[in-house]
């Protein structure tokens, strides 16, 4: 379940992903639910507005280098999934 909080300061972060333009690129595929219960795994993201509610804390960074995962926002539910190997797997 990923339930995502975006904090304001990397030191707050469980995981710092970097938005990248090209799906090959990515870490994982996500599609953003509307509804917290269909945020049911890693690529189904729902965001929270407390921090207390969530499953991860998550900061944007800038660069791609610094990112821990890499994340290309999907259109359609079905496509969102992990691509790669990732120790953050199972952990959003």
């Amino acid at each position: 379940m990923a339930k995502i909080f975006v904090v304001d300061r990397e030191s707050q972060a469980d995981v710092k992903v970097y938005e990248v333009s090209r799906e090959y690129e990515a870490d994982i595929l996500v599609y953003v639910v509307d509804r917290e219960y269909e945020a049911k795994d890693d690529a189904k993201w729902f965001y929270v507005k407390r921090d207390n509610e969530a499953t991860s804390t998550v900061f944007w960074v800038d660069r791609e280098h610094d990112a821990d995962v890499k994340v290309f926002f999907v259109e359609r539910e079905y496509a969102a999934k992990w691509k790669k190997g990732n120790p953050f797997q199972k952990r959003l």
